[in-house]
């Protein structure tokens, strides 16, 4: 998930203009970039919800292969085969990380054509990451993004649950196959 940057939003407070001139009041102007972007990585499985993050300050090779080397140390060694679905970013795809595929026999690294980002899970959960981590609030530098998202995954893992690939049908009763429902004819 990138590029994060610690960046401020429109101002609260309202800047009303001298009394001469009749103009509308404007909000303050409080919209700038603080400190540099950085980029989170992250590891995500389906079957048990359990999710890890990582923050860098660059999305180069040297960083995604320090990342796989956390998700291997994270991964229960019992697992016999792990498919880590990824983009076709150029840093998946360097020589250091074939390097490791080749150093970790049990891995399977599989490119999500460029047409299809849903089929990716992890994005979902990015975007549930990015409402607990980042949503409506206010950072000065990266360091606390850093840790609000450390603090949104371990919120995650508390409360995890297996992750259902689809849309979840909220306020819809389940209907008993075979019995239509009755139409609603007006009387006349």
């Amino acid at each position: 998930m990138g590029p994060q940057s610690a960046r401020s939003y429109p101002g609260r407070r309202v800047v009303k203009p001298a009394p001469p001139k009749a103009q509308r009041a404007k909000q303050e102007i409080d919209y700038g970039r603080r400190g540099t972007a950085g980029h989170v990585f992250g590891a995500f499985q389906p079957a048990t919800g359990d999710a890890l993050t990582a923050p860098y300050l660059g999305r180069t090779t040297a960083n995604w292969v320090d990342f796989l080397d956390k998700v291997e140390a994270w991964i229960d060694p019992a697992v016999e085969r792990v498919y880590a679905v990824m983009d076709n970013l150029n840093t998946h795809s360097a020589t250091d990380v074939l390097l490791f595929a080749l150093a970790h026999p049990r891995w399977e690294f599989v490119f999500q054509p460029k047409y299809a980002a849903y089929l990716n899970l992890i994005e979902p959960w990015w975007k549930i990451l990015r409402s607990l981590a980042l949503k409506g609030r206010r950072f000065e530098a990266w360091p606390e993004i850093e840790e609000a998202v450390r603090r949104a995954t371990t919120y995650w893992n508390q409360h995890k649950h297996p992750f259902v690939w689809g849309r979840r049908r909220r306020h819809r009763t389940s209907r008993r196959p075979g019995i239509a429902a009755v139409p609603n004819v007006a009387a006349t």
